[in-house]
């Protein structure tokens, strides 16, 4: 974004809202990457407007921005062809328990991040109304104009999308059950404990592994616990973290390399879901926490 004149004052203008651009879209899409395609796409269309004619700048950005994701979320209900739940889901991995100060912002993201996993669950318009209008305070009026619907019927989206997410929040004292559960389980697996381990996995458990050969899919108690107490073996430290808000841990191994990244949901006691990373080139991609000494 070069130039000068009023061209130049217009990019400037934009960047002043890119960040709130880029969180508002971010929030939408759960992607870092989408989300600045978005925000870019925002900018395309703003450098083919007559800016004079502009009267709100921010609120005309968050419109375009928000039929952009908009758009984005209908697709991926109707591209069968690129399976989402085989893209590994962008991860924050922070350190689980006795966080300093300085790393309260980390774990606000990854508490973010977890509240994407629950509002992915609305529909494109309920997630973009609670978006919009409970994490960014714009207009139901504005939101309407977004979404086709006016400003009543958005008012009753938005309170829709709110008890699905309210209805899904967690009891306070409930990461600390789950992260027991999930202590319990990789005490288990270092012990080849399989029976204690199978206890802890729900019968129908589903352990998503992306590995450098692509993404492989596991079912079953017995048939995870197996490959997990193989595994386990060229462990030799590991680190409790917050993966996306849920728990899980990193694992070293000889020499200090990073074996993976584990994490899991927990219902009712119960480890549901496993996802785990392997592969060298997403490791290296992500932020992980040092090694315990």
């Amino acid at each position: 974004m070069t130039g000068s004149g009023p061209h130049e004052a217009l990019a400037e203008a934009f960047e002043q809202q890119r960040e709130r651009l880029v969180a508002v879209a971010y929030r939408m899409l759960g992607s870092r990457v989408d989300a600045e395609d978005a925000v870019q796409e925002a900018w395309i269309r703003l450098a083919r407007q007559d800016a004079a004619a502009i009267d709100n700048l921010a609120g005309w950005l968050t419109t375009v921005v928000g039929r952009v994701c908009l758009d984005v979320l209908r697709s991926r209900t109707t591209r069968a062809e690129l399976p989402y739940d085989d893209r590994l889901p962008e991860l924050v991995v922070t350190v689980d328990g006795g966080a300093a100060p300085e790393e309260d912002a980390m774990l606000a993201e990854s508490v973010g991040l977890a509240l994407l996993v629950v509002i992915d669950t609305l529909t494109p318009t309920e997630r973009l109304a609670f978006v919009l209008h409970d994490m960014f305070a714009v207009p139901f009026a504005e939101i309407g104009e977004i979404i086709g619907r006016s400003t009543d019927a958005t008012k009753m989206l938005t309170s829709r999308a709110r008890r699905k997410v309210q209805g899904t929040s967690l009891p306070e004292e409930e990461p600390r059950r789950q992260r027991a559960v999930v202590d319990a389980f990789l005490a288990a697996a270092r012990n080849g404990d399989f029976e204690g381990l199978v206890r802890l996995l729900d019968p129908k458990v589903t352990w998503r592994t992306y590995h450098p050969q692509g993404v492989l899919t596991t079912v079953g108690a017995a048939e995870v616990a197996r490959p997990i107490l193989r595994g386990i073996r060229s462990m030799t430290s590991a680190l409790a973290v917050l993966v996306n808000g849920e728990p899980g841990f990193v694992a070293w191994g000889a020499k200090g390399k990073v074996l993976g990244v584990v994490g899991c949901t927990v219902v009712d006691g119960l480890i549901v879901e496993l996802l785990t990373v392997s592969d060298r080139k997403l490791l290296d991609a992500m932020n992980l926490p040092a090694r315990p000494e």
